[in-house]
């Protein structure tokens, strides 16, 4: 005899997952930063999180990576399960920035600016 069916564990597994964030269970991302020839590289691997759960803003030189959980797609109720804020420094290119989920990862890509095409020596005026 079977006391619990398949469809109420599939059921009752992602609101035991949601009150065990909500009552202070965390999600323990890895994020690494992994610098490259042409850019940068933020990876960010969670475990048992789909990926269209995760979020990549921009916002004044600061890119915030966060995750939330929801039960259905319609759910009102959201819980942060975590984020992540990093200062990017001037030489990197913000209109270029692309993210791919691949490999169970996450992965930011953000390419250097061109710093030669920017250079320029400045006249010096006399008076």
């Amino acid at each position: 005899m079977n006391l619990i069916s398949k469809d109420f564990i599939h059921n009752i597994a992602p609101q035991l997952n949601l009150l065990n964030t909500l009552g202070g269970g965390i999600a323990q991302p890895v994020m690494r930063v992994d610098e490259r020839e042409k850019g940068v590289i933020v990876r960010i691997a969670v475990p048992s999180v789909n990926p269209k759960n995760f979020h990549v803003v921009l916002n004044n030189n600061h890119l915030t990576v966060y995750a939330d959980y929801r039960h259905t797609p319609e759910d009102k109720l959201v819980a942060p399960l975590f984020t992540r804020t990093l200062a990017l420094p001037a030489n990197l290119d913000q209109n270029r920035i692309d993210a791919v989920f691949e490999n169970n990862e996450l992965h930011v890509r953000i390419p250097f600016r061109n710093t030669e095409a920017q250079q320029r020596e400045i006249d010096i005026k006399q008076r």
